[in-house]
């Protein structure tokens, strides 16, 4: 194979020159391109070290034509240009490669005239560009799947490049959980010229009686190939809660010269009797234990919340003394109950209650209501409460256009002294992760965990917001946070396509910053703490679903307070998904065809978010968190109303038109998320709407772009994301439909016109 029909492929395979034999290497270079006769690219790049291990290196290639540049947005290694020589060195944590180990880069470019792909590519100064004949290797879609007790997952495998004859390619299960098996496509052949087109393996999980979600390594391989690995996890359908105690409220509130109390039991069923203490730590000794110090739960009445009492003395003070009182048993991890006094002597008093939305009114930010009430006809929802965005570090200081943390704080004092008697909430959007929103591009952050984010996100992030929350000033505000929308959920979905992801989910990354944030929070009596966890579109599927309650379990489980540091989860954050679709649910039937089975609904077990979210909540209790656990969905872009929402039912018999008849949610796939066309404002904010739901809310405010339609040069770290780009025809991650998203818009976060006033006249139910 010559050099020049390689390099047509997309793939440049290369041996070094004798004096630098140490360096060879194969890199494979392809391109998405779109426009006419001018427009914009993708490249992805997948450099291959086949020589000596690597500590560092440096990549270059030119391009083919003076009109092909790159734009400054690229990722997992330093770009630069000149001229039409492009150089990418390595980022910290990719610049170690061992022999046979890969790197996946990537940039953004624009081009004029035509958009060749380059001929040539050396790394560390060698040519990579020989043309003698190499191994082909074995690639995988994935190195590890998920795979249903009881049924069946897929993954491909191709080649690298054309073997010189046909090949057999095998999968074996080589050690693990005899339990997954190879169901077919065990035996692959690739020849000279099928050799670059995926074939599908597929994994079987066999029905098993146990709760233990078994492992297996197999091997994909063959004579002639380079082999490679995928490790299948068995997602066990046989319940498990792991032993925990349970507390309910962990904040409570005794009045002066009278009694508290809250509840304690337990996750699980134990074998054999079980003693749970409550012990006063350091703090007002005037709070005190007056019944329930010492709790005994037995096999039969481990489920039946027994009460502890707290009493407060009287006293002559005017101060609201506090004083933690700690929930333990031997072999399991302690719990943390704060008990604040209800002073009787005049002074103010922060509480901490079950639901923060029930009887209080909602802070209106005058940043957002005034671009809202200027637009036609938005003066109608311009009094509607939305959440402040702490995006970035300097939004905390605020500038001379941007109101800072404190400032709307101040606001909201002012807001509670004009509503009478009535609490007023105002929601804070926690969202500066380092490595944020890894597996996209419009939100990136300002942080990078490989330099030194993490402590950047403690000493100049969460510090700063908690120290301000905690200004007494504040102690009557019922302050609720947002906790890092998109970020665990992409730990559970996306570790195998991102290196930012994999990156994230270790030291220093979002299981810490996580950790850290409801650590500094949830220890202020008047804040209220929510996690983000997604929405059905991306986990309702068994394969994510119970491996993000075990997630959100072990992240929650690990802070200082374990799982009593949080209020509850929050759903469908600034994204488009139904609260409730009225005219089908995921039991319904057209013929015999189950509703699941529709090109729309994807197998996935859920059809909106209401029904997610209440099966979310029911599994996090049954895992060990509190029972008076809340629950929040974000409505301010779900209303799907106007003249495209049906009005009933579908009568078609075929499934995927009745579901596509049927359902008001009207994006072209439920995995778009970027600036959706034809969407409307969903239900007004609303306390209480079900069991189990705190509140309705408007997280995103409505009218703020979710990504920019073109690339815009920015001080922010966002970057181009093609699903905001209405031209873009999909990826993987949408079924390679269009995006659905409205052109001409600004970076995520700047005020977006044209979309509010499509919002407005969507709303659902209307505005009036």
């Amino acid at each position: 194979m010559t050099a020049a029909s390689v390099a047509a492929l997309g793939l440049v395979v290369g041996q070094g020159t004798a004096a630098n034999a140490a360096v060879t290497c194969d890199v494979a270079y392809t391109a998405n391109q779109w426009g006419t006769g001018s427009g914009g690219f993708t490249a992805s790049v997948t450099l291959k070290n086949t020589g000596d291990p690597l500590t560092s290196w440096s990549l270059a290639f030119d391009f083919p034509t003076t009109g092909q540049r790159y734009t400054p947005t690229g990722w997992g290694a330093n770009w630069s240009q000149s001229g039409t020589r492009v150089t990418a060195t390595n980022m910290p944590w990719n610049g170690t490669l061992a022999t046979g180990a890969s790197t996946n880069i990537g940039f953004n470019g624009t081009w004029t005239g035509t958009n060749p792909n380059p001929t040539s590519f050396s790394v560390n100064g060698v040519t990579c560009g020989g043309t003698g004949p190499t191994t082909p290797s074995v690639v995988t879609s994935a190195s590890a799947v998920a795979v249903n007790e009881g049924g069946t997952a897929t993954f491909t495998a191709r080649l690298s490049s054309a073997p010189t004859s046909n090949v057999t390619v095998t999968t074996a299960r080589t050690s693990g959980d005899t339990d997954l098996t190879v169901s077919s496509g065990s035996s692959l052949t690739f020849t000279p010229s099928n050799w670059s087109t995926a074939q599908t393996v597929t994994l079987a999980a066999a029905q098993d009686s146990d709760t233990a979600a078994g492992t297996a390594a197999f091997s994909v391989g063959g004579t002639g190939v380079t082999g490679a690995s995928v490790t299948a996890t068995e997602v066990d359908d046989d319940a498990t809660v792991e032993q925990s105690i349970i507390v309910s409220p962990p904040a409570v509130t005794v009045p002066e010269g009278s009694t508290g109390t809250y509840t304690v039991r337990l996750a699980a069923q134990p074998s054999s009797n079980v003693t749970v203490t409550t012990t006063a730590g350091s703090g007002d000794t005037n709070l005190t234990i007056s019944s329930g110090a010492s709790l005994t739960f037995t096999p039969a009445n481990w489920s039946t919340p027994q009460t502890v009492t707290l009493a407060a003395a009287q006293d002559s003070d005017t101060a609201n003394g506090s004083r933690p009182f700690t929930v333990a048993s031997t072999g399991l991890t302690s719990r943390t109950v704060t008990a604040t006094e209800a002073d009787d002597d005049g002074s103010t008093n922060p509480t901490h209650v079950e639901n923060p939305y029930a009887g209080a009114t909602g802070y209106v930010n005058p940043n957002w209501s005034a671009r809202a009430a200027a637009e036609p006809g938005g003066s109608a929802v311009a009094n509607t409460s939305t959440a402040v965005w702490m995006d970035r570090i300097a939004a905390i200081a605020g500038s001379s256009s941007a109101m800072g943390l404190r400032a709307h704080l101040d606001e909201a004092v002012r807001q509670d002294a004009a509503n009478g008697s009535a609490p007023l909430t105002i929601q804070v959007v926690i969202y500066n992760l380092p490595n944020r929103d890894c597996s996209a591009l419009a939100s990136n952050g300002e942080l990078l965990i490989a330099e030194d984010g993490f402590n950047r996100y403690k000493t100049e992030y969460i510090d700063p917001i908690a120290a301000i929350m905690r200004d007494s000033a504040y102690a009557n505000l019922r302050i609720v946070t947002i906790i890092e929308p998109d970020s665990l959920p992409n730990l559970v979905t996306n570790l195998n396509s991102f290196e930012k992801c994999r990156e994230a989910n270790g030291a220093g990354g979002y299981r810490d910053g996580v950790r850290y944030a409801l650590n500094q929070l949830h220890a202020i009596t008047n804040v209220y703490t929510y996690i983000d966890a997604a929405h059905h579109a991306w986990l309702g599927w068994d394969s994510n679903f119970n491996p993000s309650v075990n997630l959100f379990y072990e992240t929650v489980a690990g802070t200082t307070a374990g799982v009593d540091s949080v209020d509850g989860f929050i759903v469908n954050t600034a994204n488009y998904s139904a609260t409730t679709e009225p005219h089908f649910t995921i039991n319904t039937m057209v013929g015999s065809t189950s509703v699941r089975q529709s090109k729309w609904v994807d197998w996935n077990y859920y059809v909106d978010e209401q029904t997610f979210a209440t099966a979310l909540r029911n599994a996090l209790i049954s895992k060990g968190f509190r029972q008076g656990l809340g629950m929040l969905i974000d409505t301010s872009r779900n209303g799907w109303g106007g003249s495209a929402r049906p009005s009933g039912p579908s009568t078609s018999t075929n499934v995927d038109e009745f579901v596509n008849q049927s359902r008001v949610d009207q994006r072209i796939h439920a995995g778009n998320w970027c600036n959706q066309s034809g969407a409307g404002l969903g239900t007004r904010p609303t306390a209480s709407p079900a069991a189990g739901f705190d509140a309705y809310v408007w997280i995103k405010p409505p009218g703020e772009s979710d990504g920019a339609s073109r690339d815009i040069p920015n001080d922010e770290g966002k970057k181009f994301d093609r699903m905001c780009d209405p031209t873009y025809t999909g990826n993987s991650l949408n079924g390679n439909n269009m995006s659905g998203a409205k052109a001409d818009a600004p970076l995520s976060g700047q005020w977006f016109s044209a979309q509010f006033r499509e919002l407005l006249q969507n709303a659902y139910p209307p505005v009036n």
